[in-house]
């Protein structure tokens, strides 16, 4: 007997996938959330055809692969092209997620402009907006010159059509949750559709060697919506972090192929687009108060790019008895643990206090190259005494006090010396001769006791 297609439901906001409905979704708890979405038609079939026996790929030894260096394609922004790898690879994908109104489209448009001014081929594919909402921003961003074309279009297979027959070299689809293919029998931004438009792209993509660019929808987490398989797919993910009201974005390399993941690039919004920030470390730290109590200068790494950033803290006594622990752009699980053990260790009490402690520029930050700072950071407040502005301190803080040290203590170093700072505090333990610095003092403490007392 033939059996009934099984149909299946799926979250609209996370991608969660149920055999039946349910009221909210188990995942991110989004009420009314799942839609249904029937299954693949039955023409479709798995498995490999006659035609994929005759053409299977052969099994070669390493030795016989040939690999050359393609040449990559600059963006027109250094920035970019560092957290790319050294600039836009031939063939690849490019998954681009954040916020909405972040200046993802804003970015990328600005590249195409780039590129095509570069002698690139460029196609700028847009499911979200007209061809005349197009031309306002592409006005206000400034000339564009160059073989550029824009396609406003949400049927994949005729976009799959185009690329065949122009063939671009670098194509931006905007965003991949509003493409459809009637292979998959679903509505627009489901999973099904999601997973399988990225796989007809990634096929095309790579067969006709085009450099794609996709936006990504996010969910209320951050994280591109639609299957996680997605982000495995793709060769490059890039997420957009940041307050869409305030004047910075920070761009951050989650994944990379062709080069180190974790990189960073800031960029500032202006009326005429993102503007790229060179020098992040002295971005970070315009405007930081002079001799105030409760702020340190500290290094993290954020890839391979050292970055200096202010800790701020503040002690203040709580009128209810019981104190509260606010964290923004920290961890809030370690700062009360560096609160225990600043209490511990210093013979303070910090049990009535509130205790406030925020990372400036809106950064999340998980370098555990922190806790030395926010020690001294909460210690300083508590105390109403200053740390002298040009002090730089990183080190990692255990439960029994001591300061351990962390990676790449020459990079740190040597951009707080870039920046002006005169002095270093840091583990004793990462003391060594080529972290000489000119014109820069290094200080070596074992625990936060010795921290305290040198500063």
């Amino acid at each position: 007997m033939k059996q009934d297609k099984k149909t299946i439901f799926f979250c609209k906001e996370c991608g969660y996938e149920s055999s039946k409905w349910s009221g909210f979704c188990p995942v991110c708890k989004a009420p009314n959330s799942f839609v249904e979405a029937p299954s693949a038609p039955s023409g479709r079939k798995g498995g490999l055809s006659p035609a994929s026996f005759a053409d299977r790929a052969v099994p070669v030894r390493l030795e016989d692969i040939t690999a050359e260096q393609a040449e990559r394609y600059h963006t027109g922004s250094a920035e970019l092209d560092r957290v790319l790898g050294g600039g836009l690879l031939p063939g690849s994908l490019v998954l681009t997620g954040g916020d909405p109104g972040i200046g993802k489209s804003t970015l990328l448009l600005q590249v195409c402009r780039n590129l095509a001014h570069s002698g690139q081929k460029v196609l700028y594919v847009s499911g979200e907006e007209s061809l005349k909402q197009l031309k306002l921003r592409a006005d206000r961003l400034g000339k564009f010159d160059g073989d550029i074309s824009f396609l406003c279009e949400t049927d994949l297979d005729r976009i799959l059509s185009l690329m065949q027959e122009e063939k671009p070299q670098v194509i931006v689809i905007d965003s991949i949750q509003t493409m459809y293919t009637p292979q998959a029998a679903s509505a627009p931004g489901s999973v099904t559709q999601v997973r399988e438009c990225t796989n007809l792209i990634l096929n095309t993509a790579k067969g006709l060697n085009i450099s794609v660019f996709i936006v990504g929808h996010v969910t209320k987490d951050g994280t591109v919506a639609g299957p996680k398989i997605l982000e495995h797919m793709v060769d490059t993910v890039l997420y957009f972090e940041g307050d869409r009201h305030a004047s910075y974005r920070i761009l951050r390399g989650v994944k990379n192929r062709f080069g180190a993941s974790g990189e960073i690039a800031v960029f500032e919004m202006r009326s005429e687009g993102l503007k790229e920030i060179p020098n992040p470390s002295a971005y970070m730290l315009s405007g930081r108060p002079e001799n105030a109590s409760g702020s340190v200068i500290s290094c993290v790494m954020e890839g391979t790019r050292p970055l200096l950033l202010e800790v701020q803290a503040l002690i203040t006594r709580s009128n209810y008895g019981q104190g509260r622990r606010t964290a923004t752009g920290a961890d809030y699980n370690r700062v009360a643990l560096l609160l225990a053990v600043l209490e511990k260790r210093l013979s303070v009490t910090l049990s009535d206090c509130d205790a406030f402690v925020n990372i400036t520029g809106g950064l999340r930050v998980n370098d555990p190259a922190l806790d030395l700072a926010m020690v001294l950071a909460l210690y300083s407040s508590f105390r109403n005494v200053t740390v002298p502005d040009d002090v730089m301190v990183f080190g990692e803080v255990g439960l029994a006090g001591e300061v351990r040290s962390v990676p790449l203590a020459k990079e740190r170093v040597q951009e707080a010396a870039r920046l002006g700072f005169t002095t270093c505090v840091l583990p004793k333990s990462s003391l060594s001769a080529e972290l000489n610095a000119r014109g820069m003092k290094l200080i070596g403490v074992a625990n936060i006791e010795e921290a305290v007392l040198v500063l």
